[in-house]
């Protein structure tokens, strides 16, 4: 259980201190990460990734690994105000843009960004503090062409039905 990877040195400090309070508590747990996952709502490989501090968890992950731990109120408490310290200090991946239309394909099908430099291919999310169901909806286009031929068919088959219902009624 004490096994953990050792954290980058370029980590800030209230992140390091976090995340070593954060393995403290899942040790404490006596859970493997497998099990951690069963009895919250995020994955072993969520787990691995929040504490090995690649990737700030959730307010909601530290609430329900509390929860698990059964620590009290007060210590509950102070883990939030780590958390939040943290993930304000939590240093945030390169940014990676969209690919632009017409963009050349880079060496050994890896991405390039807009300039021909090579990217990952991940993109940083917004927040990933927020699990995916509280995360804001993403920005969508105009609606399309199919939508608006559904509404528009709905739409006058609802006038359609009052005008059979009025007819039929009297």
């Amino acid at each position: 259980m004490g096994a953990w990877q050792p954290l980058p040195d370029d980590l800030p400090s209230e992140v390091r201190h976090f995340v070593e309070q954060l393995r403290q508590l899942k040790d404490r747990t006596g859970l493997s990460l497998v099990a951690l996952g069963a009895r919250t709502a995020y994955s072993k490989s969520s787990w691995q990734r929040y504490l090995n501090a690649t990737q700030p968890p959730p307010r909601q992950a530290v609430v329900a690994l509390c929860r698990v731990a059964g620590i009290g109120k007060d210590e509950a408490e102070r883990f939030g105000v780590r958390w939040e310290l943290a993930v304000q200090a939590w240093p945030k991946p390169v940014t990676v843009p969209e690919k632009p239309e017409g963009a050349a394909p880079a060496v050994d099908g890896a991405e390039t960004d807009g300039d021909g430099a090579e990217t990952d291919g991940e993109e940083y999310e917004d927040d990933p503090t927020l699990p995916w169901w509280d995360a804001p909806p993403k920005a969508s286009g105009p609606p399309s062409r199919r939508l608006l031929m559904v509404a528009v068919g709905l739409a006058v088959l609802l006038v359609l039905a009052a005008v059979i219902g009025a007819v039929a009624l009297g």
